[in-house]
Parts: structure tokens; sequence; C-alpha cells
């Protein structure tokens, strides 16, 4: 077969970067998303996915063995394949028990297959173009490497959202009122539920739930939250592992570890960072509280599971949820209730209203289809690639030299190290973004979260439209202007510009988290300012990488330069959720806004050329 060296890059540069992007979105973003929908804690959330930045931050120790077994056009077109099945896997593993550890092998998977890929991709890119194409093309495989950002952070979110909303069960709605009537009484009972139906579907009780502004005991308060809760129990709902959070443990359990040093910081966190609990006077007075009860109308099929999740949707914020917010129906469970209790403010003395919807969506099936539709996507990658990339010349392998290229390999890792000023280097690199490292981690977490809990109650759909769309369209446009500005008067000029664009606009979120806005507006408004300024200052970040890897072996130090930053990003990542599970979405979102400070202090003392910018601006 006539195999061509050359093609025309439009036919292979946009789809390449496309399918490069989309693992990397996936493994990043997506699975986050995924498994706060699932009912996973933010704790292991936030652990167990920041691991994944691994194969991204050990990536230049694996890059000789792509140049030494095989050609770079072999491991795209076998990464693209081993990335559908990688994808195919979550979907199959989603639906059986233990579903947390088997959807986590296959990205692990996922992230190794990325990486790779990234590695052969880049080089390919340096073999199958001209200088010239490769200047020109800079732009468009950074343009569709963005629309594979839009398409994981925005368009599966949004089709996952409207699967859960299409496949489950019909939405249901209720409103929570407050009256200056003293007898209103609230019932505990299971005899309410004489109503069948023929068809699935959400029952509640009452249809409307009215509550006193009378305020109740403390000890009463508390002696109702405790029965509900035990029934909550008792009926299959809760698990007592629930109470912290997942991670209860017996006393038999604990390590000497856990015992002297976790519990012993985690204490001190709490006691002195966590959000203040006010303990009252046994004899003093609380809000209100009533209960509704969920119920199905009959018993699901088979093994089917439906997942009802409640949120306020509009109304008066001194109403609220107080219990979970998350409850599954099974065939052993569906005739019996679920208690869900709702509280007035103490001082809320009016006549008002809020209304609480809950979705019972098929949150599994959802996410299935999803990643079913994403790996049928890569066997089209993998087919298109390996009859349109081309065959460069240079594209071989490198066996026969494979002790040279090891030496080589070693010496590059030196004279990375023997830069000047090494050690404030890559403590730049590991502290620019520490406060978006953690942010990155719990921001869509935060979003989705109930406003019981601290979140702000959004939809899949609507997390999904805001990193979608207007998100993704500020993070660009930050990004462009970044250039622009850096090309013309130097990366030192706008260096400090540009590290405060980066971690001053987190700050929305220490306001998101203590207004808990019901505008939608107002929360999109938020987060494009965040994004834009992430775009903007992410500029500085990436040139001085580009600054420091200049020289000899420039593609290499580059590699490191983007494990330093991987790592950078992966070990805060690791605590955050931890940490913000310990002291609340409000002081977690301040102490995010004090780790900027480090950034900071090192800036002042690294070494950077003035005129360096706009030397690399116009070289690209």
């Amino acid at each position: 077969m006539n195999n061509k060296t050359k093609r025309n890059p439009w036919f292979w540069i946009p789809t390449l970067y496309y399918a490069e992007g989309i693992p990397y979105v996936i493994v990043m973003v997506v699975s986050v998303i995924m498994y706060k929908r699932l009912g996973i804690s933010n704790t292991d959330i936030a652990l167990y996915t920041s691991w994944l930045y691994l194969p991204w931050v050990i990536k230049p120790l694996w890059s000789p063995v792509v140049d030494i077994l095989r050609t770079k056009r072999f491991w795209i077109i076998s990464m693209q394949l081993i990335i559908g099945a990688g994808l195919a896997g979550v979907a199959f593993t989603i639906p059986i028990p233990n579903y947390f550890q088997y959807t986590l092998v296959f990205f692990w998977l996922l992230a190794f297959s990325s990486a790779t890929h990234d590695i052969a991709a880049d080089g390919f890119y340096m073999l199958g173009l001209t200088q010239h194409q490769q200047a020109f093309f800079v732009g468009i495989r950074s343009t569709f490497y963005r629309f594979a950002m839009i398409t994981g952070q925005g368009l599966l979110i949004i089709v996952a959202g409207y699967l859960e909303s299409s496949t489950g069960l019909g939405k249901i709605e209720f409103d929570v009122k407050s009256t200056n009537e003293i007898n209103v009484q609230n019932i505990i009972s299971e005899e309410v539920i004489k109503q069948k139906d023929d068809e699935l579907k959400i029952l509640f009780h009452p249809n409307e739930l009215t509550i006193s502004t009378n305020n109740i005991s403390i000890a009463k308060f508390d002696s109702i939250k405790n029965y509900i809760t035990s029934k909550n129990i008792d009926n299959g709902f809760e698990k007592p592992e629930q109470i912290t959070n997942g991670l209860a443990e017996t006393e038999s359990d604990k390590s000497w570890w856990d015992e002297v040093i976790v519990e012993n910081v985690e204490n001190f966190i709490v006691k002195n960072f966590g959000e203040e609990a006010v303990v009252p006077p046994t004899n003093s007075k609380t809000g209100n509280v009533g209960i509704v009860q969920l119920y199905l109308s009959r018993s699901p099929n088979n093994d089917e599971q439906i997942v009802v999740n409640l949120s306020q949707s509009s109304g008066d914020q001194n109403i609220s949820l107080i219990s979970n917010s998350r409850f599954v129906f099974t065939k052993e469970n569906w005739n019996k209730p679920v208690f869900v209790l709702f509280q007035i403010d103490p001082k809320l003395k009016i006549e008002t209203v809020a209304t609480f919807q809950g979705i019972s969506g098929n949150i599994p099936l959802a996410w299935i289809i999803t990643f079913i539709i994403l790996a049928l996507l890569f066997v089209v990658f993998f087919i298109y690639h390996k009859f349109i990339l081309p065959y460069p010349k240079t594209d071989i392998s490198a066996k026969s030299e494979g002790t040279n290229v090891f030496s080589e390999f070693f010496r590059t890792f030196i004279l990375f190290f023997k830069k000047k000023k090494i050690g404030l280097i890559i403590t730049f690199l590991l502290v620019y973004r520490l406060g978006e490292s953690q942010i990155v981690k719990l921001a869509s977490p935060f979003l989705l979260d109930g406003k019981e809990v601290g979140g702000l109650a959004l939809t899949t759909g609507e997390v999904g439209f805001i990193y979608g769309t207007i998100g993704i369209l500020a993070l660009v446009l930050g990004g462009l202007l970044g250039g622009f500005l850096a090309a013309k008067h130097g990366l030192k000029f706008w260096l400090w510009w540009m590290l405060i664009a980066i971690n001053l606009p987190n700050i929305v979120y220490v306001y998101l988290s203590y207004a808990l806005p019901n505008s939608f507006i107002t929360i999109l408004s938020a987060i494009a300012v965040e994004q834009f300024g992430y775009g903007f200052g992410f500029t500085a970040y990436m040139l001085y990488m580009i600054y420091i890897s200049d020289g000899e072996h420039k593609t290499a130090h580059f590699a490191i330069t983007t494990a330093f930053m991987a790592l950078g990003m992966m070990i805060p990542g690791m605590i955050s959720g931890w940490l913000q599970e310990l002291i609340g979405y409000q002081h977690f979102f301040i102490w995010v806004m004090v780790a900027t400070i480090p950034a900071f202090v090192v800036a002042k003392f690294i070494p950077i050329d003035a005129e360096f910018g706009k030397k690399v601006a116009e070289v690209e």
C-alpha cells in the first residue's frame, strides 16, 4: 500500500486535538460530577479523582518508551482504541455493586492512555508538519482542544442532565408554608400510605406542608430529628455511616495512625477553623419543623433503584430542608416512607412560602448512556485516524538506539535540575495554582449540593450550561487577552497582574457560599468572572514554563514542567474534599483565598527576562 507521507493538516489536526482533549476533561471534570450525582462523598471524590492526575505528573518518565518501541502514529491510534475501551468499561461497571472501585480502575486506564496519547500527538504534530505549518496550526490545535473542553464541561453534562430528567419518574413539587397559627401539627405516621397506582411514580404527603412560626424547644427539636433519622435508617433510606459522611469506623477498625494523628488533626481543624456550631441552653427555643413523607406507588422492577434528589427550587430561604436530600428507593423499601424534615428560621414571624422539587431521574442509566456515546465516538476516531493520519518519514521507532536514548534522557533531567534558582522555579510551579487546585475539585459539588448543606442546589444541566457556555467563553476570552497583552509588553510586565487575575476572582465563591443566591444570572456571572480571571492568569503560567524550558532539550524540559504543574494540582486537590467536609463550604473558600498568598511571595524572587513574552509571541 502506498502510504502518504503528507496530508492536508486540516483533515487531521482538528480531530486529533479534539480527541486529545476529551479524555482529559472526562477524567478531570466529568468524573467529579458523575460521582457527585451517584452519591459519593466530597472527601472520596476529591481524594480519589485527584490521584488521577498522577499519569500527567509522571508522563516524562515513560515518554522515551513512546519513541523507542513503536511509531507515534501507532501510539495515537492504539491509545484511541484503548480510550474507547476504557469509556465502555466505565459505562458497564456503573450499575454493578462496588461501582466506585471498578469505575476508578477504568478512569485510571483512561488517564494513562490519555497521557500517552498526549506524548504521541505532540510529537506527531512536529513530525507531520513543516515549521511554517506548525506555527500556523498552533492556534487551530488550541481551538479544537478548547472545543473538547466545551464538550466535556458543557455538552456532556447537559446531555447527562437531560437523560437524568427524562429517563426517570416525573418531577414532583410541593410548597412548604409558614403560618402564624399556633395549633398546627405535623403528625409522624406511616398510616397515610394508602394510595397505590399501576404507574410507578413518587407520592408525597401532605401535598402542602404548613409550619407554625411558634418556636419549639431545643429538646423537642432534637427528639423529632433523632426520631426521623432513626426511622429513615430502619426503612433503609439512610445508613448509620451517613452521619459521618460515609467514613464511620468501629473502634476496632481504627489504626494507631487514625486514633493518634488523624482524629487529633481533624478535631484541631474543626475546633479552630470549622463553622461555629452554637450550642444554646437546653431551655431555649429554635425554629419549628414539619415533615413530608415520600414513597412510591408500587415496587420498582427487579433490581431497579429510584434515586430521589430534593432541593429548594424557589421561595423564601428562611424555610430550609435540614435532613438528607438524597434517597434511594428499592423493592425492599418502596412501600415505606422516607421522612423529610423542614425547618423555618426562628426569627421568621410572617407568613411565607418556599417551593421544593424532587427529581427522580435514573441517574446510573443517564451516565451509562453518556459513556457509551463517548466510547462509540472514540471508535470513530480510531477508524478515521487509522486511514487519514499521514506517515511522516521521520516517524520511526528508536529500538536500535535504546541505550543512547536512555542515557540522554537521564542527562536531560540533570541539566534541568542544574538550572539557576531551580528550587524557586519549582516552588513557583507548585504554588501558582494552589488556590485553584482546591477550588477545581469542589466547585461542581458546591454548585450541585443542596442549600441545606451550604451548596447552591443547581441541577446537572444548569452546571453544564454554566461551564459549557458562558464559562468556557470567558475562559477563552481571558486566555486570548492574556496572550495579546503578554506579546505586547512581555511576561515580566504582566506577571503580577496575571497572578492577581488567577487568584483574586476566587473570592466570588466566598460570596456565593455566604449569600446562597437563588438568581441563576448572579451565579452565572460570578463563575464567568472566575473563569475569565483563570484564563487570563494562566497565560503567565504557560509562558513561564516555556521560558524556563528554553535552550537545549526544550521539549523534554517542558514535559518536566508540565509534570510539576500536574503535581501542584494533584496534591492539594487530594485533601480539598476532606478539608471542606471538616470546615464547611464558607470557611473552605476563605481558606482557598489564604492559600493564594504563597504564589505572591515566591513570584517576587523568580528569575525572568523582561523581553521574553514579546519574543515568544512573535515566534508563535
